[in-house]
């Protein structure tokens, strides 16, 4: 039986709540600002009863949003209760108020949630947003009704100006108003600011001036796609002759205002591309809103925001048929109602794990090998089977072979284990070519003994001149990744021992090879280590997969539930103890959580390599430095090895250096925040414990360090043990108490 509804169950959820109220007047313009909401909140109380009704539409259609058992996330997101504001903004500044309008205002917030709904679920399933479609089918409704309305008013406010600025903030106030009035502001920047205020219902400059101020705020690249999209359309007016006063009439140019940060920045990755088309959809914005204007002042409706609705989701609709082209522009995947956030966090993931969307595969054995012939080899490796690598093993003198060489069993390659690239299916196997003898090719049996394994829709492996008689699996069989499926042979067209592997998209033996990376694997090249992922091996190097360590495999290996204990001791402070906690998303997407800062740190881990994705929550948190210390630790140990990454921009950065990166961002990107790892030392090689790690993380303008950090992570028998911080000369001490 459902628990009853109770005033301490709805007050339980009041944080929500007022996040709800707050986030409803900043998803007009995309955000999720607190400070931005605060700033829109003061230019709608310009007009004291607009404000007042903007407040009451929100704060009922969110309580019978959670009253009626709506999805919680996305009141709190604001996503029901903006449409509602802008209806009673609108409504508010049109009548006078009163019991009756009041009365009025609150169904017609009920009758916006209603069409927010099924707007959302008629357009959500085409995979649009809803805009504010149902703002301007509620307040067409509304207002045609309430021409029969005959106990309401018209207000006759914004008449007198200054009266209205008087009882606003006194003579101050009035004498300011004055001023800007007579600034000789010019007309295109006036009409601007007007317009900003207009999406408010607030017709003057204060509001607009105001908003563009916690535009700059939210975001920069939101503020300059705003004067991108005006003046492109004030200039096209001008250019064909239009009538400049259609911008002016009820202020509607803020349609290219708000359409050019939802196209050029919240829905799409911001790019020249996405400014390209911002400028490219002005036309189209002035000829409906220049249509719909003549339709409209036939019922003596305005078309508020009908072209802003119609451009938006016609545009983002016409994209998804694209069949080339998908980075011009790019849709945002992820969104994080910023378009500076949208595309660092866009431009990382390219650089860290675009590649990845490959199916990973590792090196076809074990220890190191060298690669004798790489893609576009000399001998073979030629057309249509250009892509693909020979291995032989080699000792410290560059031989292959003890002895003399004259015997198969001579080679160190020979009779070595072949082992599965990836999880599979054995396609077929071929078992029946004799093996050569040192010199000697077999032209007829080019391939020699072969396995075709299937890992997915036309991706398959080849693995050829294996040993006859050595097949661990046959035809049919299933296979998982690092198992032996035969061992190396010298069959087929092969002078010595060695592994010849490739990749291809059909399951036949000849079948042309694929250009594809191998997932991850270690390059070794006198005495140095590197770490390469997604990438192709090279010729005449020598490579291995990554060699485990149980230790750092503890260390990095966070299981959903799992509790982490600290005490962290600053070099001057008081001892203090900090808690996390491992938890798993609706997605599947794990987190390390801080209770006490409620932060949050997503990462993943391959089996290979941890990464840590994102954050989110306060970053002068100890969670938030053990983020950027860690952020990506490869799970085997090589003295010296080096891992370098890099951050989204605005990670760890100057915060003046950022906000002048952020008004150019769409364009070049000048600073950057780099990550590297070094492994130092392990003191017991035999129990591959007591490893030191010491990564530092720098922001940087070319080869000018504006910020750094380092950080020690010491690993141990049972996993992580202690990690120091270091920043300039402030050093904290962190011990793990408790880790289960």
């Amino acid at each position: 039986m459902p628990t009853p509804l109770t005033y301490k169950s709805l007050s339980n959820t009041f944080p929500s709540f007022l996040s709800s109220v707050l986030n409803s007047y900043t998803q007009i313009f995309f955000s999720n600002s607190r400070v931005f909401s605060l700033i829109l909140i003061v230019v709608s109380f310009f007009d004291f009863w607009a404000g007042v009704s903007g407040v009451i539409a929100v704060m009922v259609t969110n309580i019978l949003a959670f009253l009626i058992g709506f999805n919680r996330i996305n009141i709190k997101k604001g996503y029901y209760g903006f449409n509602s504001l802008l209806v009673g903004l609108g409504l508010g500044v049109y009548f006078q108020p009163g019991t009756e309008f009041f009365i009025v205002l609150g169904f017609a917030s009920l009758l916006t949630l209603f069409l927010t709904l099924m707007l959302e679920g008629v357009v959500g399933k085409y995979g649009l947003p809803f805009l504010s479609l149902s703002f301007l089918l509620g307040t067409w409704l509304v207002s045609l009704a309430t021409r029969q309305f005959t106990a309401l008013h018209v207000s006759e406010r914004g008449i007198y100006m200054t009266n209205e600025m008087f009882q606003l903030g006194g003579q101050r106030m009035v004498t300011s108003y004055n001023w800007l009035t007579n600034l000789g502001i010019p007309e295109p920047v006036r009409l601007y600011f007007t317009s900003l205020g207009a999406i408010f219902f607030q017709y003057h400059l204060f509001a607009g001036i105001l908003i563009a101020v916690g535009l700059i705020f939210y975001s920069r690249i939101a503020f300059i796609l705003s004067l991108v999209g005006f003046f492109s359309a004030y200039a096209y007016y001008n250019f064909i002759g239009a009538d400049i006063h259609e911008l002016s009439y009820s202020f509607i140019g803020f349609n290219f205002i708000l359409t050019s940060i939802a196209v050029g920045g919240f829905f799409i990755i911001p790019s020249r591309w996405s400014f390209l088309w911002v400028i490219l959809l002005t036309p189209l914005i002035s000829i409906f809103l220049t249509s719909t204007q003549a339709i409209f002042t036939i019922f003596q409706l305005s078309v508020y925001s009908l072209p802003f609705n119609l451009v938006v989701l016609i545009f983002l609709y016409a994209l998804k048929f694209r069949e080339r082209f998908f980075d011009k522009p790019e849709l945002v995947a992820y969104q994080q109602f910023s378009p500076e956030k949208n595309l660092y966090a866009h431009v990382n993931y390219k650089a860290r794990f675009g590649k990845s969307l490959y199916f990973p595969f590792i090196l076809p054995f074990w220890g190191e090998w060298k690669i004798t012939q790489s893609h576009n080899g000399k001998f073979t490796h030629k057309g249509d089977w250009r892509h693909a690598w020979d291995f032989e093993v080699m000792d410290d003198d560059g031989l292959t072979y003890s002895g003399d060489g004259s015997s198969r069993d001579d080679y160190y390659a020979y009779s070595k284990p072949v082992i599965a690239p990836a999880d599979g299916y054995v396609e077929e196997v071929v078992d029946e070519v004799e093996e050569n003898d040192i010199g000697n090719v077999d032209l007829e049996h080019n391939w020699g003994n072969t396995i075709i394994l299937r890992h997915a829709d036309q991706l398959y492996t080849k693995l050829s001149h294996l040993k006859k008689g050595s097949f661990k699996v046959a035809a049919g069989d299933t296979v998982k990744k690092g198992q032996v499926i035969a061992l190396c042979g010298n069959s087929g067209r092969s002078p010595v021992p060695h592994i010849h592997f490739q990749i291809q998209g059909t399951p036949y033996i000849g079948s042309r090879t694929l250009d594809y990376p191998i997932s991850h694997y270690i390059r070794h090249k006198s005495g140095v280590f590197e770490l390469k992922s997604y990438d192709i091996p090279e010729n005449n190097v020598v490579v291995s997969n990554i060699g485990k360590n149980a230790s750092l495999e503890k260390a990095f290996h966070f299981i959903p539930g799992q509790e982490f204990q600290f005490i962290v001791t600053p070099d001057n402070g008081q001892e203090y103890q900090v808690d996390w906690e491992v938890f798993v998303d609706a997605i599947n997407l794990t987190y390390l959580y801080c209770e006490k800062t409620k932060s949050k740190a997503w990462f993943r881990n391959d089996g290979d390599i941890h990464y840590f994705t994102h954050f989110e929550g306060d970053r002068s948190s100890l969670l938030f430095k053990f983020f950027l210390g860690a952020y990506k630790v490869m799970m085997g140990y090589y003295r010296n090895l080096l891992v370098k990454d890099q951050y989204p921009v605005n990670t760890f950065n100057n915060r003046l250096v950022e906000v002048m990166q952020d008004f150019v961002a769409p364009f070049v990107i000048f600073t950057r925040t780099e990550y590297n790892l070094r492994y130092l030392g392990m003191d017991d090689a035999l129990m591959q414990t007591s490893i030191r790690l010491r990564s530092e993380v720098s922001a940087k303008i070319g080869k000018q360090e504006i910020k750094k950090m380092e950080c020690e992570l010491y690993v141990g028998v049972h996993g992580l043990e202690r990690f120091i911080i270091r920043e300039y000369e402030k050093v904290t001490h962190v011990k793990l108490v408790s880790g289960r």
